[in-house]
């Protein structure tokens, strides 16, 4: 016999509660940043790219957390903005290194107040001193788990 599933369920589950914050980001970067036409993993992508400019598309998603098989998509969409610009490694002519163009450090710079609001607004509800312990318990999560590969999509 399977044990009944306790009641209530949901509740009990940091991926639940994990999942729903996730949600309430999204909205919230959404809802800062539509001026912008941006979505948070484009955001990441601009971020590390500005950060490590020459890095490779492998070494992208896994910097941004992102699967590898779906970053060339993510890639694409920027490239035909014109914000980020994929040139042919000298060593290995496969491989394509990433920078960001003028128009994609413009963006990246008028974006970003936008991006610190939406932050803001996620953590707001908790008081100013539980702030930074609770970004420290996330990383300490995240730092956890860095092995479990992101779901293919």
């Amino acid at each position: 016999m399977t044990e009944p599933v306790p009641h209530p369920f949901l509740p009990a589950q940091p991926g639940y509660h994990l999942r729903r914050l996730q949600q309430a980001a999204v909205a919230l970067f959404m809802a800062q940043t539509s001026e912008f036409g941006i979505t948070p993993v484009q955001f990441a992508a601009l971020v590390a790219t500005h950060e490590q400019p020459g890095l490779d598309q492998r070494t992208l998603a896994a910097t941004i957390g992102f699967d590898t098989s779906t970053i060339g998509g993510v890639i694409d969409r920027l490239e035909r903005r014109g914000l980020i610009q994929r040139n042919h490694a000298p060593h290995d002519r496969r491989v394509r290194l990433l920078t960001l163009t003028p128009d994609g450090e413009q963006l990246l710079q008028a974006v970003l107040p936008a991006v610190q609001a939406a932050q803001q607004q996620i953590v707001a509800p908790l008081p100013a001193a539980d702030r930074e312990r609770f970004l420290e318990m996330l990383r300490t999560l995240v730092e956890a788990h860095q092995d479990v590969p992101p779901p293919s999509a």
